[in-house]
């Protein structure tokens, strides 16, 4: 009977040991999973629900994006018969990483060297549909301005903005850490003008939320997200105060990152984006055929028959 009580008094006290051991390395509480609710500023509009943002994620990953092809002018891109919506900003400001994560495939030339995209390049996205289409929508990556840009590529970028009927929304990448700078200003200016519809998103945020390269976690991005949030909103004011005639941007400022994620495969604010994308295309509704919307419907440019448009280079 001894032996019986000291080997339970030992197995209690081992056992104890073990539960206060375990007790201490048990991970921390749980850190509210809708972190990608502080990557966005709204004022017009309402941030995407946790839904939302998972519809818009599936719609990226159905189907295998494709190329459809480049053209160096305005005048040599075929007809299109999807919603369209184009990637604007300035010389490494990130776009086509950017692209890239939004899509979910390397599809766009990188580099670090300013100047790389030459030519505006159409890729087909969301899977064919019905009619038949590569895609259901088609997003475009458009040569950088400002540093080793052309002014060539600027007067034909312009000459799609304005006179592209498919063309619902352009997204002006703004680069967080620097503001937006002259040339970007004339690119607003420009679209407001013109009555394009066009929003503003931040890229890089990674610097302001993980500074000086540190490891992403939801604690310091919850710690740093006042910093994007004034970023943010000192742009806005920016945006707010040009004195330009023609409707302003869209009442929101998204913000994303192509080299940190906090879950394996999501790149932060990605999915806000690609619901923002489906939002102005119409896409994001239920519906049995995509309704094709005009950045401005008050324009009625005629266009040309055109011809073939040259293979992506």
């Amino acid at each position: 009977m001894t032996t019986f009580r000291s080997f339970r008094g030992a197995y209690a006290s081992r056992l104890s040991c073990f539960l206060r051991q375990a007790s201490s390395h048990a991970p921390a509480k749980a850190v509210n999973s809708d972190y990608e609710s502080l990557l966005s500023c709204h004022w017009d509009t309402v941030a995407p629900t946790t839904k939302q943002r998972h519809h818009a994620e599936q719609f990226f990953l159905r189907g295998e994006p494709k190329i459809l092809y480049s053209s160096s002018t305005f005048r040599n891109v075929p007809r299109g018969q999807v919603p369209e919506v184009a990637f604007l900003g300035r010389s490494n400001v990130g776009k086509s990483s950017l692209l890239n994560k939004l899509v979910n495939k390397n599809i766009c030339h990188t580099s670090k060297n300013p100047g790389r995209t030459k030519t505006m390049n159409f890729f087909a996205v969301g899977g064919e549909d019905e009619q038949g289409n590569p895609g259901k929508l088609t997003v475009l990556d458009m040569p950088g301005y400002g540093h080793k840009s052309r002014a060539e590529w600027g007067e034909e970028i312009m000459k799609y903005l304005i006179g592209r009927k498919q063309l619902v929304r352009a997204f002006v990448l703004i680069d967080s850490m620097h503001g937006v700078k002259r040339s970007d200003e004339s690119l607003l200016q420009a679209l407001r003008e013109s009555a394009i519809s066009h929003q503003v998103v931040l890229s890089k945020v990674d610097r302001i939320l993980f500074p000086k390269g540190r490891d992403p976690t939801h604690q310091m991005l919850q710690r740093n997200a006042t910093a994007l949030q004034q970023t943010a909103g000192s742009i806005r004011a920016g945006l707010d105060a040009m004195d330009v005639a023609g409707p302003k941007p869209l009442g929101e400022i998204l913000a994303c990152s192509t080299a940190a994620s906090l879950e394996r495969g999501k790149w932060l604010g990605i999915n806000n984006l690609r619901w923002a994308v489906l939002a102005a295309t119409g896409l994001n509704e239920k519906r049995k055929r995509p309704v094709l919307l005009e950045a401005d419907r008050g324009r009625d440019v005629a266009l040309e028959t055109m011809p073939e448009a040259t293979e992506y280079q």
